[in-house]
């Protein structure tokens, strides 16, 4: 009998390593809900008392948000400043969820993350009707933002698109309307980058080309691939402190509209110069293929140095580090990886477990206060 249970014990183990997004999904439909919290629910017209009050926001991508049993608040309540949506279009409409098969009429990007978050930044900024239009010459946040202890945070709505990038892209510029009329949203305007309450990134199958037609105004981002900037800065023999300028040129031939994360609509040729702040907002990689997992409880010299590499880089374009694909279990391991990559200046930790990577945050926070007395 014991040898049966070890040997389970070690087969979820190695399954749960394997496929750590299915496992999280299956223990979150395990947890108990707080019944005694007051969130809107999806599709709720009121705004959920105290969402962001003594919440301190961090560095956290909440990761197929749309989960979780209150998409959009229990990330906010949580303190992340991103949350992640696969989008699917049919019929005009844009969907979330994981698969195909687990769309209906009620899960759209609208009644799931836009009006919500309309909902809310219209509550924080007392708004009855239009307001005032944007500080086109102000880099300083122009509207308060969703957390009331830091009210110029702007919030990260990561667009994972699942379905064919060009049919996808003008649905996608439709139904960020109420953002965009009210002035929500970070956007470029051809010189600048403007901070807004919220920063949409695309991922996925979201086709840079068209992204950055448009060089007079924009407002969503693109998800730069974090190895393709390391491998072009390398190959080019460049230094971290080199300037880098953003191209004004228009390269071709180009990569198929649908070529995945980083890479859809992108140049065949990736410049030091391709991405950067005024197209691009993540620089994002998967950890296991870029950098390895760390069986042993410990990433090697060479590992964490190539993490340095990649943060330094990204920050050298503008841009902020996310690595997905780190595993959520043995738990002991991902809170290592966790407690790794926010010391070596990840911004962003893409996590399942809200409150296990929120800890592991403020535990940073407070011990680089403590340092600095």
């Amino acid at each position: 009998m014991l040898g049966i249970i070890q040997f389970t014990i070690v087969a979820l183990s190695v399954g749960i390593a394997f496929f750590p997004d299915e496992a999280g999904h299956v223990l979150r439909l395990w947890t108990p809900r707080d019944d005694n919290t007051i969130e809107a629910s999806e599709g709720s017209h009121s705004r959920p008392r105290d969402i962001s009050r003594r919440v301190v926001p961090v560095g956290c991508h909440s990761h197929n948000d749309y989960w979780r049993p209150e998409p959009l608040f229990s990330a906010l309540r949580a303190g992340c400043i991103g949350v992640e949506a696969d989008v699917w279009l049919f019929d005009e409409e844009l969907y979330v969820g994981h698969t195909t098969s687990s769309l209906n009429a009620t899960r759209t990007l609208k009644a799931m993350y836009i009006d919500p978050l309309v909902r809310l930044l219209d509550h924080q900024n007392r708004l009855t009707g239009q307001p005032p239009s944007a500080q086109q010459g102000s880099h300083s946040p122009r509207f308060t933002g969703i957390y009331d202890t830091h009210p110029e945070q702007t919030l990260i709505l990561l667009l994972d698109l699942k379905s064919n990038g060009a049919a996808a892209w003008p649905v996608i510029q439709r139904q960020l309307a109420p953002l965009r009329s009210r002035g929500y949203l970070t956007f470029f305007n051809g010189d600048d980058t403007i901070p807004g309450p919220v920063t949409v990134v695309g991922t996925g199958n979201t086709p840079f080309d068209l992204l950055v037609a448009n060089r007079v105004h924009r407002d969503i981002f693109f998800d730069a691939p974090l190895d393709k900037l390391v491998e072009t800065l390398e190959s080019k023999s460049m230094t971290h402190d080199q300037v880098i300028r953003p191209s004004t040129s228009s390269v071709s031939p180009r990569r198929s509209a649908d070529a995945g994360q980083g890479l859809s609509g992108t140049p065949d040729s990736i410049e030091p110069s391709t991405f950067n702040a005024r197209n691009s907002h993540y620089a994002s990689v998967s950890l296991r293929q870029a950098i390895g997992l760390p069986w042993s409880l410990q990433f090697s010299q060479h590992q964490v140095e190539m993490i340095r590499t990649h943060v330094r880089i990204a920050h050298s374009h503008g841009l902020k580090v996310r690595y997905w694909g780190i595993p959520n279990w043995p738990r002991a391991m991902r809170d290592y990886v966790w407690r790794v990559l926010v010391r070596e200046g990840v911004d962003f930790l893409n996590v399942d477990d809200l409150a296990a990577a929120t800890r592991i945050q403020m535990d940073r926070l407070n011990a680089s206060v403590d340092e600095g007395r």
